[in-house]
């Protein structure tokens, strides 16, 4: 596994050992972030389901400024501070080792939006429409911010979870990349 685009490009990444995490494919994380336009200029990403911290990881390779990056997993956490240690950028990340819902809790307590969240969820524990009613009840995305959610292909995705609209879906083998866009309501 590696960094595939940006500053830090071609930088390999640790993964945790075991079944527990499914880390993102390179080729299906290089899909994702050039259907998102590629490179950035600032923003803070939410990777809720952290896993070896890849996407995010990628997010800051590619222009980023910040990245919150949660996972229950000890091992993970662990795992995700190496690869931001070996890629110098531990400042730019705030790692949580917390259920999805504590951390979107808390951090909902303190105001915090992101422009784009990914939600990686355990495919048979996933809850992925909660979790975006949870960030658009809780003003915790600007006008534009962008949901990716990674499922099986053949889970039922909304087309809309209240101002959040789904506006593309790829398919990789058994995986579903399906994209999400906040826009607020018109007064």
């Amino acid at each position: 596994m590696r960094i595939i685009a940006g500053i830090y490009s071609s930088r390999r990444l640790k993964a945790p050992e075991g079944y527990d995490t499914r880390p993102t494919l390179d080729k299906v994380r290089g899909a994702v972030f050039s259907s998102l336009g590629g490179f950035f200029d600032g923003g803070t990403i939410l990777d809720l389901y952290g896993g070896s911290g890849a996407v995010s990881l990628e997010a800051i390779s590619r222009g980023f400024e910040r990245a919150v990056i949660c996972d229950k997993s000890k091992t993970a956490v662990s795992v995700i501070r190496e690869n931001a240690d070996a890629l110098g950028v531990s400042e730019s990340c705030r790692i949580l080792q917390m259920s999805d819902m504590k951390a979107l809790q808390m951090l909902a307590e303190e105001k915090a939006v992101f422009d784009l969240v990914y939600l990686d969820p355990p495919y048979e524990k996933q809850h992925n429409e909660d979790v975006i009613r949870y960030l658009e009840e809780h003003c915790m995305l600007r006008n534009g911010s962008r949901i990716v959610v990674e499922c099986l292909k053949e889970d039922p995705m909304p087309d809309a979870v209240g101002n959040v609209s789904r506006y593309k879906r790829a398919e990789y083998g058994i995986t579903a990349i399906v994209y999400y866009r906040f826009n607020e309501e018109e007064s």
